[in-house]
């Protein structure tokens, strides 16, 4: 039986996705709830368009991520030069 979140958990949780920079993984793990439903209040809750940048915001931030990984592995090499 799914569980059944109130709304004000619902907002919170969005609030804290769109203006704190929580990660929905890590909303997911705090509040134990999917992520799926997550991207779906964060899709049908908002009308004013700005969806997109919101997806897209967490899209950058996860590649950001990834890039400052990949930076650091290169630093690291280039610091160590191989004999």
């Amino acid at each position: 039986m799914p569980q059944t979140i109130n709304t004000a958990t619902k907002q919170e949780i969005i609030e804290k996705i769109r203006n704190s920079g929580l990660l929905v993984r890590d909303a997911s793990e705090q509040y134990h709830i999917s992520t799926k439903s997550i991207y779906r209040w964060l899709r049908e809750g908002v009308t004013d368009g700005s969806r997109g940048i919101v997806l897209e915001n967490a899209r950058l931030k996860k590649e950001n991520e990834q890039l400052y990984a990949l930076l650091g592995r290169a630093t690291a090499e280039l610091s160590h030069p191989k004999k």
